[in-house]
């Protein structure tokens, strides 16, 4: 199991090419990729991204490429005529229009955007290979971080697990009592208000089967309780952020109609608790791939 949070570096070095990848990652619901690289290698995202969905299925992941290239090449820088020539006539166009000087040079004219082309850039597809690798190195270091992350998550969570499970079974004990103790105040209230006046013990009854039926929470319980038994296998597999997360809005659902159900100041108590250990789950599942 991967925690979604981590941060991975490759790199590579040799015979005057420096390549440099860096790659973060956050909790995502869904896989949000971003490249941010040298213009020269826009050709090569589409690679870079295969790559990374190879090893990260699920995250916000911002990954960052720096590089350089010291050997020695040959140089041969040509002029774009058409567009230097364009940019000469809109600057007398523009002097003549507002009466001003026109102090165009020839050096700023060699700044103008795509006057100068420069023919030694490499073909990017040269260094597909290196980045490709030096992704998956980047990529590997990640994962070996997010791996050590994730376990961790995951012994939290399931020691949570335990504590959620013994919340519940104190809450099932403690169920059969409230009905009782409602019938004894109840039929304590009667006889003292009453008194020596004899009173329908059906009625006295009818109205404690009522609020039985109203406050009983069994089948949330053993829903709650078999929750906790699928979280314990769903963890065991990889990938499964996204069930896990589903299944704690069941714990919440479950929890939530205890609490509503709840008129017992134990069974309150526990409840509040469960909420308390259940959010913390789901803090943490968010974090999972």
């Amino acid at each position: 199991m991967y925690s979604m949070t981590g941060y991975g570096r490759g790199e590579y070095v040799k015979d005057g090419i420096s390549l440099v990848v860096e790659i973060k990652t956050v909790n995502n619901r869904n896989l949000d990729l971003n490249c941010k690289t040298p213009r020269m290698f826009l050709a090569l995202e589409d690679s870079i991204r295969k790559t990374v969905q190879n090893y990260i299925k699920r995250g916000r992941v911002d990954l960052f490429v720096n590089f350089s290239d010291t050997r020695e090449k040959n140089t041969n820088i040509e002029i774009d005529m058409g567009k230097a020539t364009a940019y000469f006539n809109a600057s007398k166009v523009l002097a003549e229009s507002f009466n001003l000087t026109n102090d165009l040079t020839a050096s700023m004219l060699m700044r103008s955007p795509d006057v100068l082309i420069d023919n030694s850039i490499t073909d990017p597809t040269e260094f597909e290979k290196i980045v490709v690798s030096t992704v998956q190195i980047a990529c590997e270091k990640l994962n070996e971080m997010r791996k050590i992350e994730g376990e961790k998550l995951v012994s939290d969570m399931l020691s949570r697990m335990d504590t959620i499970k013994s919340l519940a079974d104190k809450i099932t004990l403690r169920a059969p009592e409230v009905a009782k103790e409602y019938k004894e105040k109840l039929k304590a209230r009667i006889e003292e208000f009453l008194q020596d006046v004899k009173y329908d013990e059906s009625r006295l009854l009818n109205e404690v089967a009522f609020y039985t039926d109203r406050v009983n929470i069994d089948e949330e319980l053993t829903r709650l309780k078999s929750h906790v038994e699928q979280f314990r296998k769903i963890i065991e597999r990889e990938e499964s952020g996204k069930k896990l997360d589903f299944l704690m809005q069941e714990f919440n659902r479950e929890t939530n109609t205890i609490c509503s159900k709840s008129n017992d100041i134990e069974v309150t108590s526990h409840a509040l608790a469960l909420k308390n250990e259940i959010e913390k789950v789901r803090e943490q599942v968010q974090n999972l791939e």
